[in-house]
């Protein structure tokens, strides 16, 4: 079994990119205290290939994650192809999931939030390092 110490990011990748370059950015910030082990830097995924071959790449990111986080954009709950897809294997794999609200939101946001979510036990939570990072270090324990 591999070392998991990964957080995988599920984003809608078509508006939300900018919120997973934030993270990343505040990442190589010195000067904040924002980290995370990202899964999406393992092994690159291009966009020639098979949603199977696709698939086996994500899950191979999954096996190494230890925690997920989902950023919940304007779109994010009207996505039916891959955010559903990586919600549920991290349900499956029992990942604690961390909820980013994109619109400033500190608690779930029922107009936002995909329905695979809603039901679910994570931490919801707005778009801000610290408390990302905070909710990346004590969700689920407290």
């Amino acid at each position: 079994m591999s070392y998991r110490n990964k957080t995988y990011v599920i984003f809608d990748a078509d508006t939300d990119r900018w919120a997973y370059g934030y993270m990343k950015g505040w990442k190589s910030n010195e000067n904040m205290d924002f980290n995370f082990h990202d899964a999406h830097e393992i092994g690159p995924l291009t966009s020639n290939v098979s949603d199977e071959t696709i698939k086996a790449r994500l899950r191979e990111r999954f096996s190494n994650a230890k925690q997920a986080i989902v950023l919940v954009g304007e779109n994010t709950k009207n996505l039916r192809k891959w955010v559903p897809w990586e919600i549920e294997i991290s349900q499956k794999l029992d990942l604690p999931i961390v909820v980013v609200n994109l619109n400033g939101k500190r608690q779930m946001d029922s107009d936002r939030c995909p329905a695979g979510l809603r039901e679910w036990v994570a931490a919801h939570v707005e778009f801000k390092a610290k408390i990302i990072q905070y909710a990346l270090d004590n969700f689920p324990s407290e």
